[in-house]
């Protein structure tokens, strides 16, 4: 247990429930005591995703937290420390938003040699719809100091890591600016309805555009600080880590890189040949899509369509009719470009922990 708030840990029984249930929405599971699904990109292709078929990681059990009892404390460089029940929060000034979050380690099964940790594919990611009020406005209700640095945000989970000696929680920091400038919100409701256990009932912080370990969930407290957090997870386990000319190299993790998945067809799939729809999402946390190229039968790129105005902070849907397609085995790639430059590569940067594995992606269907 970590705080007051926290009633008991998920029991090994939940567990198996919650496999089966993820398993019975057509998750991917990941083996492992918490619970780690990702959805198979046939499943990603809304605007949002169903909440059910919404990927899931996690470091530890899933904490059971009594509503009646949380509190979300706000302290630390702060004029006026909080302390915020639920009703609290769902009393405040709210913002609904469409957000993208995608796991750092997305991708990660592409990498050779194989990095360590869930062997991901390409279905760490999904895009809801996210209410609550946003942080900047609690923020500015405590008055951050201004000698503040950074904001920590803690959660109710915790357990043991290897190589510490004790059991540790989850936690993780951004800097005062982008705590108050990047859209970061307080969701207690994700789809319009309440938020799930799973995915940090009652409340968790999403922050738009940067990787989702930074939207940390089962929220208890928050800690405006002077110094930078040091924390597991802002410091050791969530960072990029390469070698410069034998001198190694950390680098936080923070914005999504530039990424393309296709959604239909699926791997494996049969077609008829002559035509073929090809469609997909593509996101980016640093700047909107601006361009989907796809590549079908390892012919040239071709301009796919952008279908719709995408969420300022959601992902961008499009889609491609393909003609003159041969039988045989064919095969389809698809690289996203954004507004800041960046374009999906053939060959991301190895890195110690296997981050931001944005390759091309591609599907080998069978056309008929």
């Amino acid at each position: 247990m970590t705080t007051g708030n926290v009633i008991q840990m998920s029991s090994l029984a939940e567990i198996d429930a919650e496999r089966v249930i993820a398993a019975q929405a057509g998750l991917v599971v990941h083996g492992a005591e918490s619970l780690n699904c990702e959805t198979p990109p046939a499943l990603l292709g809304g605007e949002v995703t169903p909440t059910a078929q919404f990927y899931r990681r996690s470091h530890f059990p899933t904490p059971a937290l009594d509503a009646s009892a949380w509190r979300l404390d706000v302290r630390g460089l702060v004029r006026r420390p909080l302390n915020l029940s639920l009703h609290d929060m769902t009393q405040l000034p709210a913002e609904t938003a469409v957000v993208t979050l995608e796991c750092a380690g997305n991708g990660r099964t592409r990498f050779r040699p194989q990095a360590p940790g869930v062997q991901w594919g390409f279905g760490a990611a999904g895009t809801a719809e996210w209410t609550g009020p946003l942080l900047a406005d609690v923020l500015a209700r405590a008055g951050v100091e201004p000698d503040a640095s950074e904001v920590v945000f803690g959660g109710a989970d915790s357990g043991a890591v290897d190589g510490l000696p004790h059991s540790i929680r989850f936690e993780r920091s951004l800097p005062v600016r982008d705590a108050m400038e990047s859209g970061a919100m307080l969701a207690y409701a994700m789809n319009g309805q309440p938020l799930p256990a799973r995915h940090g009932y009652p409340l968790r912080l999403v922050v738009p555009g940067w990787y989702a370990v930074a939207s940390v969930k089962w929220l208890t407290d928050i800690r405006v600080v002077a110094e930078p957090f040091r924390g597991f997870f802002q410091d050791t386990h969530y960072v990029y880590e390469w070698d410069r000319g034998g001198i190694r190299v950390r680098e936080p993790i923070s914005l999504m890189q530039v990424r393309a998945v296709i959604t239909r067809p699926a791997a494996g799939q049969e077609l008829a040949r002559g035509t073929m729809t090809v469609r997909g999402v593509a996101w980016s946390g640093a700047a909107p899509i601006t361009r989907v190229d796809v590549s079908v039968a390892d012919g040239s790129w071709q301009k796919a369509r952008l279908i719709g105005m995408p969420a300022v902070n959601g992902w961008q849907q499009w889609e491609l009719l393909a003609s003159g397609l041969r039988p045989g085995e064919t095969r389809i790639r698809a690289r996203a470009s954004d507004l800041a430059g960046r374009v999906q590569p053939e060959q991301p940067e190895w890195n110690a922990l296997g981050y931001a594995a944005n390759f091309i992606h591609e599907v080998q269907v069978r056309l008929h």
